[in-house]
């Protein structure tokens, strides 16, 4: 019974996103194929299948996904998208930790319009997110796009660079920084924030350097 409520569940999602939400249908591939994957993560994880499997509690939300919405909103580009059905969906999933489904579905705003670099962005946060913190190379490849689509935005740069001086990467990070702050704006919003990590990142830099190595 599990699974005719699991696939009973997706089929009305699937309807509620193609006919309420009215997505092109050039689009439905991509819906289908991230409810596919949340099915899939449900298979791997519920074991419904098993009599007597025991049930896991339900999960806090991850305060992390609402804040890194937010922090890609702030750092919207100059000459922003109009939002979408993709990006409101997607952004829903990744304010509840469901990075994967909301990569899935953010694919149907990059498939509408390969320009539209909020989307590339938003894409590659989702993607490391869901690599709990790893550059890998699909989220790589998704911040170059959106580089590349609007190469003003300043979200790519920061959030790449965020990215990779997480990963032990410092001085690449902080390269994508300083020439982030060098060529910002004076009266940016987020000018003021940008600089103060780019101290606190310099100054751990240095701390690494004087610290003696090991044996």
């Amino acid at each position: 019974m599990s699974w005719v409520l699991v696939l009973g569940l997706a089929l009305i999602a699937f309807a509620m996103i193609a006919f309420v939400f009215k997505v092109p249908r050039g689009s439905w591939e991509a819906v289908g194929a991230a409810l596919v994957l949340g099915i899939a993560g449900f298979a791997l994880q519920a074991s419904p299948g098993q009599p007597g499997a025991p049930t896991q509690p339900p999960q806090p939300v991850k305060a992390s996904g609402a804040a890194l919405i937010e922090a890609r909103k702030r750092l919207a580009s100059q000459d922003p998208q109009a939002p979408d059905r993709w990006m409101v969906i997607a952004d829903a999933l990744a304010r509840n930790g469901q990075y994967a489904d909301a990569a899935g579905v953010v694919l149907g705003a990059v498939e509408a319009n390969p320009r539209n670099a909020d989307a590339w962005l938003a894409l590659g946060n989702d993607l490391v997110a869901h690599a709990d913190g790893s550059l890998t190379p699909a989220a790589r490849f998704a911040y170059a796009r959106a580089i590349e689509a609007d190469p003003a935005h300043p979200g790519p740069p920061f959030f790449l660079g965020l990215t990779l001086a997480t990963n032990g990467r410092l001085a690449e990070g902080r390269a994508l920084w300083a020439d982030l702050s060098a060529r910002a704006p004076r009266d940016a919003p987020w000018r003021r924030d940008l600089e103060l990590r780019m101290e606190r990142l310099d100054a751990f830099i240095a701390d690494q350097r004087e610290r003696p190595a090991g044996p």
